[in-house]
């Protein structure tokens, strides 16, 4: 009899665990950067096994789906550099709308660590002679639109393939001689802890023995 971890995962159990990851992100159980790792890992996975290594430490069962609640009035949390600097990383909760504006000055926000509880992160950026740099994980699919006069928008992150269930970054720019760049890990200094060391973290603490968590996919 074989092993039900080695059982051959279907492309509906891999979207079933997807859904289970998006789930436990807006519940503020993964990060940005961990969610984008994961759903990569997800969709690459053959077994059942390597599926249910993605969920372990998450609750068992469908969560119940609970929107993050948003500040009244649709307030945006604002990030503004005027003649200087201000930066916002390493892990912090997202869970309204974004904003940031530099004028003479540089904002930067590295959305990697954060714990995004919304389904899509939402950022007005407004950049008038200076630099406005928001830095994702690769792997999201971003949508930037707006305009740049005499200065540049662009996105340079290793997007999803296409029809992947991935993270959505929506990001409106307006840029006056000045720029508006969205950067993924191939352009920033990459995250020391991505999917595959924490894979092999749990395999050091489990060995060979966390194959058998495929019994719990598929039941």
């Amino acid at each position: 009899m074989s092993d039900p971890g080695e059982v051959r995962a279907s492309d509906a159990e891999r979207e079933a665990v997807v859904e289970q990851l998006r789930e436990a992100s807006v519940e503020g159980r993964l990060t940005l950067a961990e969610l984008t790792d994961r759903t990569e890992a997800a969709y690459t996975a053959t077994t059942h096994a390597e599926l249910a290594l993605l969920t372990q430490d998450l609750p068992e069962g469908a969560p119940v789906r609970t929107p993050a609640p948003r500040p009244e009035g649709g307030k945006r949390r604002w990030f503004v550099g005027v003649m200087g600097d201000t930066k916002r990383r390493g892990t912090w909760r997202i869970d309204q709308e974004l904003g940031a504006v530099a004028v003479m000055g540089d904002v930067l926000l590295d959305l990697r660590e954060a714990e995004v509880r919304t389904d899509t992160v939402e950022i007005l950026a407004v950049s008038v002679m200076g630099d406005v740099k928001i830095i994702v994980p690769d792997g999201v699919n971003v949508d930037l639109d707006g305009m740049a006069i005499m200065g540049d928008k662009r996105v340079d992150v290793q997007e999803a393939p296409p029809g992947t269930s991935a993270p959505v970054i929506r990001v409106r720019a307006y840029a006056v001689m000045g720029d508006v760049k969205v950067l993924g890990d191939s352009r920033a200094k990459p995250l020391k802890r991505r999917w595959a060391a924490w894979r092999e973290h749990w395999r050091e603490l489990h060995g060979d023995d966390w194959r058998d968590t495929g019994r719990s996919i598929g039941r």
